[in-house]
């Protein structure tokens, strides 16, 4: 049988809410819970986004896939000494994204615009703007979900990177272990083979978010013991609810 579950190291910031599952499940479980970015994200210079052939004045609408994208397009926006309209039309692809967004624009005097939680969701309130001249702005590793959806609704539209996935110095780590490691990125797995290239999994625990992250982890020869989601465990931390449950129980 596997050992005991006593440490387990995300590979994501801390969370900043006290009531975080994470917290819940180190004191049930009795683990020691460490959080660390294997990859963070660095904006790309206006100089770049010009080099892009993107003038961003010339777009009436801007489509919002994540929190980074909000954060860039008007750190770009400032860079560039561009004073964002209050015409211009927002379109987010999440409620989350559409609340975050208050933190650059005053809601009442804005036109925004909010799908329900995957890309093409956002299908019906572009194709109801099909006029509008839409700017993307992403990071270098696109969902292929935004070209497809928008190519198929036959809008005029422009993809920009503005900001970048890369990842993180790590070397600190090279002599701590950790019974589980929890990655939610194909780049958080190329990250610790960047960083440990002879990393040898041995007893530690993978446990993997999403099927791409699966398939990167398996690539570098790792053994995935810990799968999320499933329809028993929606989360990462229900699959490492029901892992360690079993594990630490049977020691």
């Amino acid at each position: 049988m596997p050992n005991k579950v006593k440490t387990i190291l995300v590979s994501q910031p801390e969370p900043k809410v006290e009531n975080s599952p994470y917290f819940e499940l180190s004191q049930k479980h009795k683990v020691k819970i460490d959080f660390r970015p294997f990859i963070h994200v660095e904006g790309v210079p206006a100089k770049e986004i010009r080099q892009q052939k993107i003038d961003i004045s010339q777009y009436t609408a801007i489509i919002l896939t994540s929190k980074n994208a909000v954060d860039h397009f008007f750190r770009v926006a400032d860079e560039m000494r561009y004073k964002v309209p209050e015409g211009l039309k927002y379109f987010c692809q999440s409620e989350a994204i559409a609340f975050y967004l208050q933190k650059y624009v005053v809601y009442r005097k804005r036109k925004i615009y909010v799908g329900q939680k995957d890309f093409a969701d956002m299908s019906p309130l572009i194709k109801k703007y099909k006029d509008e001249k839409f700017l993307l702005p992403a990071s270098d590793q696109q969902n292929p979900d935004a070209p497809q959806t928008l190519n198929n609704l036959k809008v005029d539209w422009t993809v920009g990177t503005f900001y970048r996935t890369v990842m993180s110095d790590l070397s600190d780590l090279a002599d701590v272990y950790y019974d589980v490691l929890a990655f939610f990125s194909p780049t958080g797995i190329k990250s610790l083979f960047k960083n440990f290239p002879d990393f040898a999994q041995n007893e530690t625990r993978i446990a993997v978010f999403g099927s791409s992250v699966q398939k990167e982890a398996e690539a570098h020869g790792l053994r995935v013991d810990i799968m999320a989601p499933s329809p028993e465990a929606p989360s990462m931390t229900m699959a490492l609810d029901k892992y360690i449950a079993k594990v630490n129980k049977e020691k």
